[in-house]
């Protein structure tokens, strides 16, 4: 797991905006007669609406995909009792995941009250507000009393996440780990460390799945639940222990037990206590940052363990976002009244279903594996697949029109999915994607500009999250006064000056190499050899000859400044003529990718075609399937011109060369970008229906400002240049980047590396 430091965390909450959330209008404020709508004197109609029938507020307001976070912040995270005040960065960012994951808006709400009567009347107060309620963090044993009350005095969904989120997912994993372990799951004996309000909630799920409650013993910190005990709040004692009179200890209880479940603290398990359990041993270390035991311990103790944990860097992860957004989303769509079993249960199995169907390429890819398959590593989906909001919705929605508690039924379910798909786009965790990626394999990337800030940071950042090895380029004192001024960590991470005698003979070497590449170009041997000096020759000479495997330079120089000795030391892949730049515009709505706007200045027909063909080259390396539009002013000849001539003469050569592609040109961008608009002025282009992902402008200038408008005007996120056509991974960030651009163009550069190998 990524080494997360304290100013890095403080740095991202702070930084901008402070905060990790903002509210965003939905309708039209620009003029006058928007405002009078949106307010006096317009808004007393749909007031007026609601007040003659109360339903109509899901019409006219946005109560309807609105959840309220709701927490008095007595039981924080690993923190305790810390405060309402002091919860709201969390609360925040529970809001920020509902968003991301399934397109649901929320107001986080810190409530300074710890006294349940004052707690239950503040929320049912403010109840009207919202078409949900996930209540958080709030200790037990009053937060099932309080989850009691306003689940029994509100007609709208309500969760403790903290209760039910880990009980729904382990009880998936439980029920798949059962099926590959060969065992029934009422005949398994399951040990649950801990008794506080999660544990008690998942061993209550655990028999609705068909565990008996015979069969589970619960410990507390002070050892098992017995009947011995005087210590025991009410909910503790539906576990008290009956079976085993002689289990009072940790070590007692997992002595043949097959299924053992940690919701305590890290390290209170041994390999010894992993070695007493029945066979094919069922070990679920939910305890974050640490489990209760070390996965490699656990594997390393038995062959035939079966093991989960709540980390994202082991197989078979129980996170609670597999489920809560995707809850949720099907209980708001169905306007349910609650969120009861059958709901719950309906998540569960459609969970534990999910991860036995085929994993998508994305996933596969986004772990750097091949195919994944149900098994002893793979009984739980990944929180990145995109399938779990089309798959845990639409069966929540479905229990609860089943059971009664759905307001709203729906009744295209076809329709429903496709919405649900639409909603976040299909490629919309794009940079999740391929940072999980990178960093099943990170590469050496070599930095040519280390004696920068921002580099220095970033290549910290890559080395703690796994994503790349950095070597660094230049002055080593300089470089380590960088870090010690602020306070960096690189640790061991190597640094070369390109300029000291420690360095000659490789220089040499390398100049040998770049004479012979370029002694029909004006080169003399000494000035091969000290150009490798220049750190941008000897970091692409670095890539050339295998000692790192891809380069980023950029951030102080001009774009072409890199971009010629990479040239001219690498070059460019076979049966390419020209390179390209391309960025990512990354949007709620999924990326888009746009091509060229940083190298060819005016490009023949022929050269948009190669660049077309590298484009999409490069886009298929993320499994996306491009739909490009070949941009022009004109729309299918209806203006003449140098621009639409060449638009149009490239589209008839890529549709005669490239049979598959989906592409069509030339158009205006509007046209490309609205499927409506060009389904009906020209239904006849292979792009209609299709989603178009990929745009090709039809010079520099064009490209250029596009991507820099967007990008400036905050509706986007631009990811780049990436550099395409080069026969090995150099890429170059802006003038001016952000430690995250060049995280991202680290990630990028990665990625390009696994490919080529």
């Amino acid at each position: 797991m990524a080494k997360l430091r304290k100013q890095d965390a403080l740095d991202y909450h702070s930084q901008g905006r402070p905060g990790k959330i903002e509210v965003i209008p939905t309708k039209p404020h620009s003029t006058q007669r928007d405002l009078s709508l949106a307010y006096s004197p317009g808004v007393a109609e749909p007031c007026l609406e609601i007040e003659k029938n109360p339903e109509d507020v899901y019409k006219y307001t946005a109560k309807g995909n609105l959840v309220a976070v709701i927490s008095n912040g007595t039981a924080v995270l690993g923190l305790g009792n810390i405060g309402a005040l002091a919860s709201k960065p969390v609360m925040e960012g529970k809001g920020l995941l509902f968003k991301i994951f399934a397109d649901i808006d929320v107001f986080d709400i810190e409530v300074d009250a710890t006294d349940i009567d004052l707690f239950v009347n503040t929320v049912k107060a403010i109840a009207p507000t919202f078409g949900g309620i996930n209540l958080e963090d709030i200790k037990a044993p009053e937060c099932f009393e309080i989850e009691r009350r306003l689940k029994e005095e509100l007609n709208i969904p309500l969760m403790h996440d903290d209760q039910h989120g880990t009980a729904i997912i382990s009880s998936a994993a439980l029920l798949n780990a059962c099926e590959v372990a060969r065992k029934r799951i009422d005949k398994v004996k399951i040990v649950v460390n801990g008794a506080g309000a999660s544990a008690i909630s998942c061993a209550k799920l655990y028999i609705a799945v068909g565990a008996k409650k015979e069969n589970i013993i619960m410990l507390d910190s002070k050892g098992v639940l017995s009947i011995y005990r005087d210590d025991i709040t009410d909910e503790q004692k539906k576990f008290f222990c009956t079976t085993n009179k002689h289990a009072k200890t940790l070590e007692d209880a997992m002595n043949d037990a097959d299924v053992f479940v940690g919701l305590s603290k890290g390290n209170i398990v041994n390999e010894k206590m992993i070695q007493s359990m029945a066979k094919r041993p069922i070990v679920f270390a939910l305890a974050n940052p640490d489990p209760e035991i070390p996965y490699e311990l656990a594997m390393a103790a038995r062959k035939d363990i079966i093991m989960a944990t709540g980390r994202s860097d082991h197989p078979n992860q129980v996170n609670n976002v597999l489920g809560f957004p995707f809850i949720f989303r099907g209980a708001l769509d169905v306007r349910a009244t609650q969120i009861n079993e059958a709901m719950k249960l309906a998540a569960v199995y459609a969970i534990a279903q999910l991860a036995k169907e085929p994993v998508p390429e994305t996933v596969n890819l986004a772990y750097n594996l091949k195919n994944m398959t149900f098994g002893p590593e793979y009984i739980i989906p990944k929180p990145i697949d995109p399938r779990l909001i089309y798959t845990v919705a639409p069966a929540v929605a479905k229990a609860a029109m089943e059971s009664g508690v759905a307001q709203h039924a729906i009744t295209n379910w076809e329709g429903y999915v496709q919405e649900l798909i639409n909603r976040l786009g299909l490629d919309n965790k794009l940079i999740r994607n391929i940072t999980n990626k990178a960093k099943q394999n990170p590469k050496r990337v070599v930095f040519a500009e280390a004696d920068h800030y921002k580099i220095l940071k970033a290549a910290q950042q890559v080395a703690d999250e796994g994503i790349a090895k950095p070597i660094l380029l230049g002055d080593e004192a300089k470089i380590r006064k960088l870090i010690a001024d602020n306070n960096l960590e690189l640790g061991d991470i190597p640094i070369i000056d390109t300029r000291s005698a420690a360095e000659e003979d490789r220089r040499n070497m390398f100049g040998d190499i770049f004479f012979k590449k370029r002694r029909r170009r004006g080169f003399t041997l000494f000035e091969a050899r000290k150009i490798m000096r220049e750190r941008n020759h000897f970091g692409a000479m670095m890539v050339e000859t295998g000692a790192a495997d891809a380069m980023i330079s950029g951030l102080t120089r001009k774009y072409s400044d890199p971009i010629k000795p990479a040239l001219q030391i690498i070059g460019v892949q076979e049966g390419t003529k020209k390179v390209a730049g391309m960025y990512i515009i990354n949007t709620k709505h999924g990326p888009y990718f746009f091509a060229d706007c940083t190298m060819n200045v005016n490009p023949t027909a022929q050269e948009i075609v190669d660049i077309t063909v590298l484009t999409a080259n490069t886009i298929k390396q993320f499994n996306i399937t491009p739909r490009i539009a070949l941009l022009s002013y004109s729309n299918f000849g209806s203006a003449e011109g140098e621009i639409p001539e060449k638009m149009r003469e490239a589209t008839d050569i890529l549709h005669k060369n490239y049979p598959g592609m989906i592409v069509d040109g030339e158009m205006q961008a509007n046209f490309a970008l609205n499927n409506n608009l060009l389904k009906e002025q020209f239904p006849f282009s292979d792009l209609v229906d299709k989603k178009v992902n990929t745009l090709i402008f039809p010079n520099l200038a064009a490209g250029n400002i596009a991507y820099k408008l967007i990008q400036e005007m905050g509706e986007a996120e631009a990811i780049g240049p990436i550099l395409i056509g080069m026969k090995k991974p150099v890429h170059i960030v802006q003038l001016g980047s952000s430690v995250r651009e060049i995280v991202n163009m680290i990630t990028i550069a990665v990625l390009d590396a696994q490919a080529r190998r």
